[in-house]
């Protein structure tokens, strides 16, 4: 149902670059499956997948470290990559326009051996940052909108605090407390979990 590969490799943006470890989320069946952010090493993403049938490769937010292996990736498997379209210019940076994706939308649902997987627009940290909905699994996928201890970076190009507070306040603190959620690097938490401290963020953010 869930499987994660952990890769390693670097984020670079506005001048700065960065050693990271990012979790890559497989979603699915025996059969077939979503990959979620094709980060630093297709192979490696590639032999976690198997035989399988991959029905998407989705790019939570197009920050380089998160959709550096998706183009590989798709040629390794023929799976569509795909994008909310508000980061385009995030994507230019990393493909210019050598490479394409099709166009995610804010309660698009996606499928793969029987998970549905609801696409929630969470802007702020980057402004085409989504996050993916499994009810199924009582899970969301949150990227690098929300972390165990708080929201993601605001700090660099393209990224808002009042924004990101917004949507995870909006649209992820309105989950099921029970929810997990799968991060983009480190830890998993839930909405319970995390809930409690949003006006310590707010606090800490101004």
């Amino acid at each position: 149902m869930l499987d994660r590969v952990i890769t390693s490799g670097t984020f670079s943006l506005d001048g700065g670059t960065w050693d990271v470890e990012n979790n890559v989320w497989l979603v699915g069946d025996a059969r077939e499956v979503i990959v979620i952010d094709a980060a630093h090493d297709a192979r490696a993403i590639a032999d976690r997948v198997g035989g399988r049938t991959v029905k998407a490769i989705v790019c939570t937010h197009a920050h380089d470290d998160h959709i550096n292996a998706a183009h590989e990736l798709a040629g390794l498997t023929g799976a569509p990559i795909r994008l909310h379209p508000a980061d385009q210019v995030l994507w230019e940076q990393v493909y210019g326009d050598a490479v394409r994706y099709e166009p995610l939308a804010d309660g698009e649902k996606l499928e793969a051996g029987g998970i549905s997987l609801e696409v929630i627009h969470t802007p702020g940290h980057s402004p085409g940052a989504v996050c993916l909905h499994a009810a199924d699994l009582c899970a969301v996928f949150s990227g690098d909108t929300l972390f165990k201890g708080g929201p993601g970076a605001t700090g660099r190009s393209y990224s808002s605090f009042e924004t990101i507070i917004e949507s995870i306040r909006d649209r992820l603190l309105t989950l099921p407390g029970e929810t997990v959620v799968h991060t983009g690097h480190g830890e998993s938490t839930s909405i319970r979990s995390e809930a409690p401290h949003l006006e310590e963020w707010i606090a800490r953010g101004h």
